[in-house]
């Protein structure tokens, strides 16, 4: 059996391991395709596959649970250091909530080359958890000018709408589902914070 095979026997079981510790479904994604990466580097294959693939997700996803998490002006730093279709990736997966099949269907390719990208962007951003709340205007306008452009490039559009009680939009994909949605307030008449509503 080949290292790829190994691996995504075990897959379902990797991914269980990371979501209990996590309670992400996108974060778990994220570990288990770290995971693999590492697997697939090994220069001598373990005696036990699956073994060591439980092993080595329970410590990543531990080693990212902990991790400390860095503010909303690191997490907007790092969105404007990726291409256009990682950031459109990223907002999917870190900010949206969305699983690997929504992204792919969002994206326009195939669960595996998503996989693959996701993976590539996990581990660039090693993590970097996106704040619930942007606040001041000038991070804001940052924000917005990285993550609008990059969704409507793939085809999400926005739809205005008041959102617990405030201005804001929901996120919508090709098929009219909602992806997300956001809330804005105003101070001295421009938009000094955003809050994400994902989906339960």
């Amino acid at each position: 059996m080949s290292r790829s095979e190994e691996f995504e026997k075990a897959r379902p079981s990797l991914f269980s391991i990371a979501q209990r510790i996590l309670g992400s479904e996108a974060e778990a994604e994220q570990v288990v395709q770290e995971t693999w990466l590492r697997y697939a580097a090994e220069t001598v294959a373990p005696a036990s596959p699956e073994k060591y693939l439980m092993a080595e997700v329970t410590r990543i996803a531990m080693r990212r649970l902990v991790r400390p998490r860095p503010g909303p002006t690191a997490a907007v730093a790092l969105l404007e250091q990726l291409s256009p279709l990682e950031r459109a990736v990223f907002v999917l997966s870190e900010i949206f909530g969305c699983d690997v099949s929504e992204i792919a269907s969002a994206v326009g390719c195939s669960e595996a080359a998503c996989r693959r990208l996701t993976g590539a962007v996990s581990l660039m951003s090693d993590p970097v958890p996106w704040p619930r709340r942007i606040e001041g205007a000038e991070l804001v306008a940052r924000t917005l000018a990285a993550i609008v452009p990059a969704l409507l490039r793939i085809g999400v559009t926005l739809e205005q709408q008041e959102i617990s009680r405030r201005p804001g939009a929901v996120f919508r994909d090709r098929e009219g589902r909602a992806l997300s949605s956001l809330a804005l307030d105003f101070l001295d008449g421009r938009i000094h914070s955003i809050r994400w509503l994902t989906r339960s």
